[in-house]
């Protein structure tokens, strides 16, 4: 049966989709992009904080589903640019210090609120 997650530890979504669905033993997280669930508004600052904001907004959702960073098995990162690469793993590696999850990384045009970098995960119980 498909549950939906909410919390107030990721930013409310600005469109019509949920945090996250839970179905069975899965977890599908919509992106996270820097936006401080606090304020609501875009996280501004340089790649890393960026990233790091969008990585706490993750650890929020697989929270509220009794999860966390090692249920997660496939994540996708989007950037705007290329050039972020290098610094965006530095910060996504503390976050999966043993075996990290399979991933696939791409460069889009352009990302909601102008951010820099969006990231969804999908997590296993």
């Amino acid at each position: 049966m498909k549950k939906i997650i909410s919390t107030d530890k990721a930013p409310k979504a600005i469109g019509p989709y949920s945090q996250a669905v839970q179905l069975g033993d899965f977890l599908f997280c919509s992106g996270q992009i820097p936006i401080d669930p606090k304020t609501n508004e875009v996280f501004t600052g340089d790649i890393k904080t960026q990233t790091e904001m969008v990585m706490k907004n993750i650890e929020g959702v697989l929270a509220a589903a009794d999860l966390n960073f090692s249920n997660v098995v496939k994540t996708t990162i989007f950037l705007s640019s290329m050039n972020d690469f290098t610094t965006v793993n530095e910060v996504y590696a503390k976050s999966f210090p043993g075996s990290p999850p399979a991933r696939s990384t791409v460069a889009v045009a352009g990302l909601p609120k102008g951010v820099n970098v969006e990231i969804e995960v999908l997590a296993h119980r």
